[in-house]
Formats: C-alpha cells, structure tokens, sequence
C-alpha cells in the first residue's frame, strides 16, 4: 500500500489514550499508522478525513465511557464512514453487558475489557485476527482520485474519459465505498454530483473539464504570446510534429482539447506499429510520447478549444474559445477525426448513457459478465471487441458490410474469428436504441430482407465513419466533400494551377493547406492513410516542409 491503514482510538483520558497508542504501536507501528482521538466528535471528523484522502481505516478501538457520546454511539455512526473498519469497543467489567448488546446492535467485532496487561495475551491475539480478516478483505490503497457519479451520466462520464486520457489515476466509486465518501465529503444532495475527491482532500462539485485539468496541475493557457510553431492536435500526427519540432530548436506550443494520444491513445493494443513486436496500448504510447515532448520542452495546454486560425501578415494567429489567441511562424493541423454520429432512433438522446462513440481502454472492466456490442468494421473496433472479449461475458460485432477483410487488418480478423466469446452478425445495423434513463435495448435490421430483432443491452460502443472536426475554420481553408482538409497537390486544378486565393508564386507544398504557412498532418488530412504510423510519419513530414517554408519567407 503507498499509505499505511490506520488503527484509530477513541479514549476520553490521555493518560489512557496514550497508554492504548504505546501497545499498538509496539505491535503494529511498522505496517499500520496510529491515529488518536479524545471523543466521539473529533474521532468523527478524522475519519472524515482519512475518508476523503483515501487512507484506508482498518481498526476503530472506543472506549464505551465518553462524555457527550459513548463509544456505541460512536462505532454505530462511524460504520457510515469507514464500513470495511474492524470496530472494538473498549470496557470496563462493570460495562459488559452493554458490550454484549453492541455486539448486535452495532455490527460490533469484539469488546475488550480494560487493562488487558500483558497485552501479548489479552490484546495482540484479539487484533491480529482482526487485522487478519481486514486485510483479506480490503483493497489496496489508492493515491488518485476518486469520483463520485451516477453511472449512467454523461457528464461523470466525460470526467472519466478526460482523467483517462491524461494518464490521471483515477476511480469511480459505486455503492457502500461512494455512499461512505459522499458523507465524509460532506455531500448530501445528488444535484452536487458529479463529484471529484481529490488525493489531497480538496472536493470539486460538477467540475468543468478545465477546473479539473488546473486542478491536477495541467497547463489550460498558453504562457507566451508567441511561438515558431503551433500544433492543434494532440494524436500521433501532432506528437510527432511537437517532437521534430522541438528537437530541431522550434519553440513549440502544443494545443489539446482533451488529452495526448487522440484515438490512437484510446486504443487497447496496437500491434502493426513499428517496434513494438508484442504491440503496445494507446494509453501506454501516448504517454511515452508525452513525455518524450515534454524533454524536448514542448509547451502543452489541455482544455484549450481552437475556434480561429487566420494570417496577420507573417504571423499565423489561432484563437481559442477563452478569448485568448497566440502567434505562430507556422501551424500544423492536427486535430484528426471524430467518430460519425450513429444514425439510430433515440441514439443521441443515450449518448453518454450506454451509447458511447470510441472506448477507451479501461471501460472494458466495467463491462465484466456483460453482453458488450460493438458497432464497426475497421481496426480500432477490431481492437477493441479482442480488448472487451477478455471481461464481458460476450462480445458481438454489428458489422454493415458482408465481412471483416474489407476494411480490418487481416490480423485482427483472424483473432476475432477465432474467439470463443466475440460473435460476428454481418449485413446488420443498429436503427433504434432505447431505455428509460439509460441503454436497455437495441433493434437490429438486416440489410438483405429488412428483418428486424429487438436485444436487450446496456452497452452500445460506436466505431464508425470520420468526421473531421474543421467547422471552427475559415472558408479560406479548402475541404473535400465531406470536411477533410485539402494539401498540396489535391489542391491543384488539372492544370497543375494552385486555387485562385493562393497568393505565393510557388504551388502549396505537399502537407501545406490553401492558407500558406498552414500544414496538415494525420487523418484529418484529405486523402491521408488512416494508420498511426502514417499519421507520426506526416507530422515529422510537416517539420521539414516548415523549414523550407521558414527559409523562403
């Protein structure tokens, strides 16, 4: 455990309490941490406390004689606040009958009569069976934070995803752990959640994402005004730029709405990238990326929305949705795609509530001896049905086409096929999703006849179609027909000709946007391949074209 569990006591007289404090701290001193209080109230709120901090309570020994409130009182209201404590009550022979009727009345684990001299025989064997039995219970402790929220919220969802993302230790506390937290928290009103427990104690009631990122120590503004190079965008592509960048001597302000590692960082296992012959995990290489920016000294911003990017001379200038802006040599683009909408009634209406676009990699625990379905062709729900198929009970596939190999790695279809738990129901799709309050059923239609099933469900992941996230740009930024940014040569007529709002000599170069001085890197690129190593390649690709670009101008 990082923290020792601790042994409380509640003794009125001091010279007993100290007394009780020497003998566990003879026994237990190296594995456990002795906390000592003088009454009911001030024990209360130490477990208040030690509740809020997530430092686990293993033992709660109270004298029974305490003035204002006695140690049964005591014990019955501290089993809110630390449920999984062993309780002793300490008496006096003349007391044991009171003893005896807590034993029932309060759920009591054992009464010791005081003095218990020599304690190797009247103290240590009564504690150590105790302890004994904490300890196979208990869980280990835990220094991150704790979130309390309903299951089925969009919101506690999110907060989730954002902590996840950023690599932040976190739990989601469910049942007698969240109710005993909520009370030590002092929360008593279910329109306070969600709530976030910080390590140090600090509670956050229905925190934005921004609260949360200053919160943990994450920068949410850019600290200069100016910069060689911006990257919007925190995937591969934006990573690999933000590493060339900064290697190369380029002052490099990175610029995240969530968390590094983009979809690819949301990925269970990755597997055909270069260099990882065991494949590695989304999150894991996603931090590793982060870290290798932050050496090179890329200056990151989470929480930062991009909602302008316009030329000022030489200058290129992105402004975000706070009302701030900075200045840029050069800008690389990014910000890859986002999973298209599910085109099901009722759909959005549970988005967030058993309908969720994507899956990081730690929801498939909440998913254990569940029926998961998962809605998608291509890697990522390759990737993530072999991920989920190791917790749910089962794992089904709701795939449009007639197979797999259209567009999933061979690899990966192989695996799938030979997965006892994944089923695969081709030519389907999902057309209504409905629940009261939360995912219960969805309907599938065969494509072929038009056959309809009604399922029962609670979780429903979507991994289809791309939708690159290019409204916040101007019309100056030439798209395709469905919002992927247009570079180099795809902007060149059959002439060989750039558009007419081009405004150089030269033709754009290969990455660069139809505003000079803009690069493009990674899925949200027209026409780019939708693989994590094409999207690192390009954004090291987009460092080199800047070069060129900076000496020209």
């Amino acid at each position: 455990m990082s923290r020792r569990p601790v042994l409380l006591t509640v003794e009125d007289d001091p010279t007993v309490g100290r007394v009780i404090a020497r003998d566990l701290r003879r026994r237990y001193g190296q594995a456990y941490r002795v906390v000592r209080a003088q009454n009911g109230p001030e024990a209360l709120e130490a477990l208040r406390e030690l509740t809020v901090r997530s430092e686990a309570t293993a033992l709660i020994l109270a004298d029974y004689r305490m003035p204002g409130m006695n140690g049964i009182d005591f014990l019955e209201r501290a089993m809110d606040l630390a449920p999984r404590a062993r309780r002793v009550l300490l008496t006096a022979y003349a007391d044991t009958d009171a003893a005896i009727r807590a034993v029932n009345d309060v759920d009591l684990d054992h009464y010791l009569l005081k003095p218990w001299d020599p304690p190797e025989e009247q103290l240590y064997p009564v504690l150590d069976e105790l302890l004994e039995t904490w300890a196979a219970g208990s869980r280990p402790g835990f220094d991150g934070i704790n979130i309390i929220g309903h299951q089925w919220c969009a919101t506690t969802q999110a907060l989730k995803e954002f902590l996840a993302s950023n690599q932040i230790p976190y739990r989601h506390l469910q049942g007698e752990d969240a109710r005993a937290l909520a009370q030590a928290a002092g929360i008593g009103d279910d329109a306070a959640l969600p709530v976030l427990v910080m390590d140090d104690g600090v509670v956050l009631s229905r925190p934005s994402l921004r609260d949360v990122a200053e919160r943990c120590g994450l920068a949410t503004t850019a600290g200069s005004p100016f910069y060689d190079v911006v990257v919007v965008g925190g995937g591969p592509a934006g990573l690999g730029a933000a590493v060339y960048a900064a290697s190369e001597g380029l002052r490099t302000l990175l610029v995240e709405r969530a968390g590094v590692g983009g979809q690819a960082g949301r990925s269970s296992r990755i597997e055909n990238y270069l260099g990882f012959p065991h494949g590695v995990s989304g999150a894991d290489l996603a931090q590793r990326a982060r870290e290798q920016v932050l050496r090179f000294g890329v200056e990151v911003i989470t929480t930062a929305e991009a909602v302008g990017l316009e030329a000022r001379g030489d200058g290129r200038v992105v402004r975000f949705s706070d009302g701030t802006e900075v200045t840029a040599h050069a800008v690389v683009l990014s910000t890859g795609v986002w999973w298209a909408r599910l085109p099901a009634d009722g759909a959005e209406q549970l988005a967030g509530l058993g309908v969720y676009y994507g899956a990081a990699a730690h929801e498939a625990a909440g998913c254990k001896d569940q029926d998961v379905y998962i809605v998608g062709a291509a890697n990522s729900a390759g990737q993530a049905a072999l991920h989920f198929a190791e917790y749910a009970k089962r794992v089904v596939m709701l795939v449009r086409g007639p197979d797999l190999r259209r567009r999933m790695s061979e690899y990966l279809v192989t695996r799938i096929e030979a997965h006892p738990s994944i089923d695969v129901r081709t030519c389907t799709e999902v057309t209504t999703c409905a629940g009261d309050g939360h995912l219960e059923r969805i309907t599938v239609t065969d494509t072929r006849d038009g056959r309809t099933e009604e399922l029962p469900a609670d979780r429903l992941f979507v991994f289809i179609g791309a939708q690159p996230p290019t409204d916040w740009l101007s019309d100056a930024f030439l798209r395709d027909d469905r919002g992927f940014l247009l570079t180099g040569p795809a902007l060149l007529d059959d002439d060989g000709r750039p558009p007419r709002t081009w405004p150089l000599s030269r033709s754009p170069y290969h990455l660069e946007s139809s505003v000079p001085g803009v690069f493009v890197a990674g899925d949200v690129r027209a026409e780019s391949v939708k693989r994590v190593a094409s999207a690192v390649g390009e954004g090291a690709m987009a460092i080199t074209l800047i070069h060129r670009y900076l000496e020209a101008t």
